[in-house]
């Protein structure tokens, strides 16, 4: 009916036959609409709860005046930031539309068709479906106690692995890798491995057992590439910004398959701002542990007991086959969280810490649906 032509059979790549394409959440605004409620509550993405920084904000009307110009393809003043903070040369570093860019950009630059990459699983899906994308073939390694097995990942590094994916803590489960364990994989890791530890909820953690993974292996000669962002604490989600922190020559990979004009003025000015906060950045992750606890006792006295200790700002729980049915039965109280079927859990679901008063209306929800079954 739209006239518009088709395109020939076998006219997108093969390697896309398996892949659905990201489905995102419908906005607030939409699901108030079609399911007639005066209030909505997301849990679902892991947001900060609070907007960017007093600093941030301020920076970020200042570069809104320049809207009509292109920004600074290479970032220079946030990676020049960046490498002064890390102790690194800025051609170490790579800022990118979020981390999540840096893993799609890595993965362009390294994999080619039958090269192998290893992640636990259930984890963040991006680390299996951008190599999928290129050809690659992930291998996913099962967590152990709801934890990245770094053994069993050592034990699936064949001579075709390229990549490894830690994620610490990891995205959905929450759980963090120990530093004897990541020294204990760094030492015996291959040479041709080049590790990706996500660290992307790296400023909420308050763990003397948890590593700086630039300070403790990069500096140390380690082949890794280390990502971090500020979508989580710095409340800079809706701004996509990102970096990783990695050797000279994939940083120079990156950059060649990178988009020109990747991180908008505004992103870079924001993250630029947010870095000399550190009073604001501590104030967030009281605020967060805090929020975690409250979460925790709402899930336990509703009868779930979610995984733990969680390290980053949710919590992961099994729910059972009821998975699906539990999160309707929430959002049709107006409250969104996230099932956990796209990242190998269909049993569980994944709730973010939000505000006090969210956390009180998630309670009730939960309070609610219960009743409901009963």
């Amino acid at each position: 009916m739209s006239g518009l032509a088709d395109l020939p059979e076998r006219f997108l790549r093969a390697e896309l036959d398996g892949l659905v394409p990201y489905e995102p959440g419908k906005p607030v605004e939409e699901v108030q609409r079609e399911l007639g409620l005066e209030r909505v509550v997301k849990l679902a993405s892991n947001e900060g709860p609070f907007g960017p920084f007093p600093v941030a904000l301020e920076a970020i009307e200042r570069a809104a005046r320049d809207g009509n110009r292109y920004p600074d393809g290479g970032c220079f003043r946030l990676t020049n930031a960046l490498a002064e903070r890390h102790r690194v040369l800025p051609e170490q570093i790579t800022v990118a539309a979020g981390a999540d860019a840096v893993i799609g950009y890595v993965s362009y630059a390294t994999l080619e068709p039958g090269d192998e990459v290893v992640t636990g699983w259930p984890s963040f899906p991006s680390y299996v479906l951008d190599p999928l994308k290129l050809g690659a073939v992930p291998v996913r390694v099962p967590l152990r106690d709801q934890r990245y097995d770094l053994e069993a990942i050592l034990d699936a590094i064949t001579p075709r692995t390229k990549l490894v994916f830690v994620a610490t803590p990891n995205n959905p489960t929450g759980t963090m890798s120990t530093r004897a364990e990541l020294d204990e994989y760094f030492a015996r890791v291959p040479e041709h491995v080049v590790t990706v530890v996500d660290q992307a909820y790296f400023e909420y953690i308050d763990d003397p057992d948890y590593p700086d993974a630039v300070a403790e292996y990069l500096h140390r000669g380690r082949r890794a590439i280390v990502l971090r962002t500020f979508s989580k604490i710095y409340g800079l989600a809706g701004f996509r910004v990102g970096y990783g922190v990695g050797p000279a020559a994939l940083v120079s990979g990156i950059h060649k398959v990178q988009r020109a004009f990747d991180v908008s003025t505004a992103a870079q000015a924001a993250a630029l701002a947010s870095l000399g906060d550190g009073a604001e950045l501590a104030r967030r992750r009281r605020v967060n542990a805090d929020a975690m606890a409250e979460l925790e006792r709402v899930l336990r006295q509703d009868g779930h007991e979610p995984v733990g200790p969680a390290r980053g700002n949710f919590l992961f729980v099994e729910v059972g086959e009821d998975a699906e049915a539990l999160n309707a039965a929430l959002l049709r109280q107006g409250v969104i969280v996230r099932p956990m079927g796209a990242f190998g859990a269909p049993t569980a679901l994944r709730v973010t810490a939000g505000t006090p008063d969210e956390i009180a209306f998630f309670a009730e929800a939960l309070a609610a649906v219960r009743a409901a079954a009963r």
